[in-house]
């Protein structure tokens, strides 16, 4: 039997059953957990995820409200929103066995604490083995089998390496590294600077200055993860730059469409906030240990609060000092 067989995924929002629908592709036994007792009968029954219309569930993907029957897989998914990640994983720690790769599927920083995601699962199950998964990838591409390419992360190669194989198929593409917080910095960073390429959409600045913000974003974005040790190939690879350019240019992405929403003056839909929302005061206060200059960054967080208006924003941005690029 290969290494890796079972996978359980905890969360059967639309990520979470899009990687349900990739791990049983790769040919292994999935167990996907929901919470709600009666969601996992209904998906169990019609194979069907409200949250992805028109996509159905392999046969052999078991849905279940036991957590205990998930956490026996030999890795776990965790498909929740960063916000709610520890809460999920302090229920699934008691039932896991040692060891256990628990791969956090959410991009953010937790609130208050400012931890990143496999801080928090080491923090929530220490005996588990922290992971990441990132890139560019909507969950409705991905259930239905587009061709995706993503980023998984752990300390360890060899593990990195065996998870990869695992959940790996001809039109899901992991690529595997060390590189944890590179991976996790990028996609933090991006969904900011996503709501800053939304802004430029929603007041309709043009193309050029929407590739302008998404370079400067991404210098933002690579000035910090160096700061903060990561390497150069996982910035500009699909976890960085990869993700930021799918994250700037597409209304599937939720801080994109509040950026949009803002730049034409609009109130944003209420309910969940999106993960820039929570990341961004975090993320400038990160930036401001480590002494580096976030512009973009700084002005979104401050366009969130109400600190600045979007029109003031812009102005200081584009009357900042002439300078060398980099």
């Amino acid at each position: 039997m290969p290494a890796h067989q079972s996978v359980g995924v905890i969360g059967a929002g639309a990520w979470g059953t899009a990687l349900a629908a990739v791990a049983a592709r790769a040919g292994r036994d999935v167990t996907l957990y929901a919470r709600d007792a009666a969601h996992a009968a209904q998906i169990q029954a019609t194979r069907a995820n409200p949250r992805l219309p028109g996509v159905l569930l392999d046969a052999s993907v078991k849905v279940t409200a036991d957590i205990a029957a998930t956490a026996r897989a030999d890795l776990i998914l965790v498909a929740t929103p960063a916000q709610h990640l520890r809460a999920a994983v302090m229920h699934l720690a008691p039932q896991l066995a040692k060891a256990t790769p628990v791969i956090a599927c959410a991009k953010g920083i937790e609130r208050g604490t400012h931890k990143f995601m496999t801080d928090v699962i080491a923090e929530a199950a220490p005996d588990a083995t922290p992971a990441i998964l990132s890139g560019p990838s909507f969950a409705d591409d991905v259930a239905r089998g587009l061709p995706t390419a993503v980023t998984l992360a752990t300390r360890d190669e060899a593990l990195a390496s065996l998870l990869v194989q695992a959940l790996g198929s001809p039109t899901f593409r992991p690529y595997h590294t060390t590189d944890v917080r590179g991976v996790e910095i990028g996609g933090a960073a991006k969904n900011v600077l996503a709501i800053a390429a939304g802004i430029v959409a929603g007041r309709e600045l043009g193309a050029s200055a929407l590739a302008a913000l998404t370079t400067r974003g991404f210098t933002e974005l690579a000035r910090l993860g160096r700061a903060c040790g990561a390497r150069a190939e996982t910035l500009v690879g699909l976890s960085g730059l990869g993700d930021l350019i799918l994250s700037c240019s597409s209304p599937q992405s939720r801080n994109f469409a509040l950026g949009i929403a803002l730049g034409r003056g609009e109130r944003p839909a209420t309910g969940k906030l999106t993960e820039g929302e929570f990341t961004a005061p975090v993320l400038i206060e990160l930036a401001a240990s480590q002494d580096i200059e976030m512009p973009v960054s700084n002005a979104i967080a401050a366009i969130l609060t109400k600190q600045l208006t979007i029109d003031a924003a812009i102005e200081g941005l584009l009357t900042r000092p002439f300078k060398a690029e980099g």
